[in-house]
């Protein structure tokens, strides 16, 4: 089995997965504060949870963009399992040509996302990521990736709304939404989901008529499920698409390595 962990700015993903099929998947909150030794101990303990043991694992693949973690949770893994895992980053081979100014300044997580959903549907390819920022990536019909987007996250913007308009409180954006609201908070809640699928179905459109063809649009991250029901646009939904990148990742680095 192996360990494959995505570290964003709020949450970090764990997943286990054997031959090809994940075993378990679990999130963490990102914590700067945390040392290798406590996060060794919240990554055992979600072992234990799902009934796997740390000596089930024989190799782990990390990809992060929070630079302190990139060091601790990997230090975790090694106190916890023994392993020196796959840190995706200068050195790892990704099969993907990456068409942008400086490929180097590229996250972690949009490389290891394009190069999922490129394994699995027809270029070209619209990934639009929902965490902390929601993201957009390209890749291209000849399989390159030729860019992207970085727009402030829908929670992100939420509480940067309710902490500087006075009278606007802070909300919970799960209950159910309507097009038009009729008190403060469902207006808030409307806008905030309703606008974002509106902004993710004009993205789409403007791509397509950039490109001048259709494209196989990607949704994952930890709000989008709060947002593809109100989308005109169809969305594969992938929630676990960093998972399959990294898998992908480490069986084509392993392979490099044993050659």
């Amino acid at each position: 089995m192996i360990l494959a962990i995505d570290v964003g700015n709020t949450n970090i993903v764990l997943g286990g997965i054997r031959d090809g099929k994940q075993v378990f998947s679990s999130r963490l909150a990102s914590d700067r504060n945390k040392t290798a030794d406590q996060y060794a101990l919240d990554i055992q303990g979600i072992m234990t949870m799902y009934g796997v043991s740390p000596l089930d694992f024989d190799g782990g693949i990390i990809s992060s963009v929070v630079p302190y973690l990139q060091t601790v949770i990997p230090a975790a893994v090694k106190l916890l399992t023994g392993l020196d895992i796959m840190v995706v980053g200068p050195g790892i081979r990704t099969g993907l040509n990456i068409r942008v100014d400086n490929p180097a300044s590229v996250g972690s997580d949009l490389i290891v996302a394009a190069v999922a959903a490129r394994a699995k549907y027809a270029p070209p390819i619209a990934i639009i990521d929902m965490g902390t920022a929601t993201t957009l990536s390209v890749v291209s019909k000849e399989g390159n990736y030729i860019g992207g987007m970085i727009i402030p996250g829908l929670w992100v913007s939420m509480n940067a709304l309710s902490s500087h308009a006075a009278q606007l409180p802070y909300i919970d954006l799960t209950g159910p939404t309507t097009l038009l609201g009729t008190n403060t908070v469902d207006c808030m809640r409307s806008g905030a989901v309703i606008g974002s699928a509106a902004m993710l179905d004009g993205l789409i459109d403007r791509l397509e008529t950039e490109m001048g063809e259709k494209v196989s649009a990607v949704l994952t991250g930890g709000l989008s499920s709060l947002v593809l029901p109100y989308c005109a646009h169809k969305f594969y939904h992938e929630p676990d698409i960093l998972i399959k990148g990294l898998q992908i990742l480490y069986e084509k680095n392993l392979q490099s390595q044993q050659k």
